[in-house]
């Protein structure tokens, strides 16, 4: 092997495993079209756009694509209440074939939608392609989701992923993508982009130097999309996001029990201190809730909450609303949260790790936030059901914390300045790729010129 080979082979190949699509009709714009058609022809792919760019209907064409080219089935993977969403989109795209699944035994249409907790009943032999909407459940990095998925998919022929974005500031999930996706395990993107970050025992950081290298080597398999620009010569119009006004509520609680020896409790903001603290003031946070919320009692709300005990002193304080909890069954679930996205329920009181992905509520531009945790990928998936393309208001969220608690909002803040810079590199690298792929193409000599006669001492 000469030296240009040995250099050629270090270079991160994706290699094309699907086929021309035929989309007809004109229920995408141009600019999704070309997506789902990049996608199809890659065979195995990410959809790594904004909230409320069209992923739904991107992944049902990519899905119908593949489907009319094998003749076999394909199946949805998507959160819960989310796969009735994906059916009704499909229906409004006169895509017929597509139908939710419960049990094996439903399977009747060549699309096939089902959800994250049922996946383990379906034998992945009789599909030939899969989508996972909301991806971002493979963040967890040996998590047994994360680990089911790769085993059961990793000889499907075709395979989608599509997210908002990535987790925030959690460059690995995307290893999690690839992995998925058959591009390269996690293991190997770590060991090329990155490096043990001292300052945090267990944790990577993307190398310096190879920022730019890794973000066109992502965009290589995924397209990482903010606006319909960063694809090329589209329009924006339509994709600019009302206004979002962030409320920050800081609600006075007693600091003199549980003081000690201290004039005042100085709270302990750990992952136990902080349920401990969320305890002592969760009725006073619950009030202040209720008062915002009952201040405008013909907009809908939605209430995200941490834990029982919140839902429970919220639940006391406003009537009408309805609780959508983990004890509950799927179905009971799925049916409450479709209400609320049908208008039958005003007033949600809901968890984000259960209804902060895929569900979309533009008709709601009113939500409160009663004491978010320290997982700003959580709060940042719960505000964008909202705060997303399509919505036509203004947008009000309301960050009700107590007055011990502020430190957290702070580190949350940190880590949405994080998130914006990682969003940017990725956006930029789109671009770069869009740039690249419109470049002539590249020279390849024919002819073997002879060197001057002085360069041959």
């Amino acid at each position: 092997m000469d030296y240009s080979s040995f250099v050629g082979a270090k270079a991160p190949a994706i290699i094309k495993a699907g086929f021309a699509p035929d989309i007809q009709g004109d229920h995408l714009w141009q600019w999704q079209r070309d997506c789902v058609d990049w996608a199809c022809q890659l065979g195995r792919a990410a959809l790594l756009e904004d909230t409320g760019l069209g992923k739904t209907r991107q992944q049902i064409e990519w899905a119908r694509q593949v489907a009319n080219h094998t003749g076999r089935r394909v199946v949805i993977l998507a959160p819960l209440a989310v796969g009735a969403q994906t059916v009704r989109e499909g229906h409004a795209i006169g895509v017929e074939g597509i139908a939710q699944s419960r049990t094996p035994d439903d399977i009747n249409t060549p699309i096939v939608v089902t959800n994250y907790e049922r996946a383990h009943l379906y034998d992945p032999a009789d599909f030939v392609g899969v989508v996972l909407d909301e991806s971002s459940i493979l963040k967890s990095f040996m998590g047994k989701t994360k680990r089911m998925l790769l085993e059961s998919f990793g000889a499907t022929p075709y395979r989608l992923s599509c997210t908002a974005t990535p987790a925030p500031n959690d460059h690995l999930e995307l290893g999690n993508q690839a992995e998925f996706l058959g591009v390269m395990s996690s293991h190997q993107m770590i060991a090329r982009w990155f490096i043990n970050d001292a300052k945090t025992m267990g944790d990577y950081r993307l190398k310096g130097h190879a920022v730019e290298s890794y973000w066109d080597w992502v965009s290589s398999w995924a397209r990482c999309v903010g606006r319909p620009s960063d694809l090329g010569n589209y329009s924006d119009d339509g994709y600019v996001l009302p206004s979002l006004d962030m409320r920050q509520v800081t609600v006075q609680v007693d600091l003199l029990t549980g003081r000690g020896e201290s004039l005042f409790r100085q709270a302990d903001l750990s992952a136990t201190g902080l349920h401990q603290e969320r305890r002592r003031t969760a009725a006073a946070r619950a009030d202040a809730t209720a008062e915002i919320v009952l201040g405008e009692a013909d907009e809908p709300w939605c209430i995200w909450v941490e834990t029982n005990y919140d839902a429970d002193e919220v639940m006391k304080r406003i009537p009408g609303a309805v609780e959508v909890a983990g004890s509950m069954t799927p179905d009971e679930k799925a049916d409450r949260l479709l209400a609320f996205s049908d208008g039958s329920i005003r007033v949600l009181v809901t968890k984000p790790k259960i209804a902060g992905f895929g569900m979309n509520w533009q008709h709601c531009a009113r939500t409160v936030f009663n004491g978010p945790s320290y997982s700003y990928e959580m709060l940042y998936q719960a505000l964008r059901r909202f705060w997303r393309f399509g919505q036509l208001r203004p947008v009000e969220a309301h960050i009700v914390m107590a007055a011990t608690e502020q430190s957290v909002w702070s580190i949350l803040m940190d880590k949405a300045d994080g998130h914006e810079a990682m969003k940017a590199e990725m956006f930029a690298a789109s671009r770069r790729a869009q740039g690249r792929s419109k470049s002539p193409d590249p020279y390849f000599p024919t002819h073997d010129a002879r060197l001057p006669a002085w360069l041959s001492y």
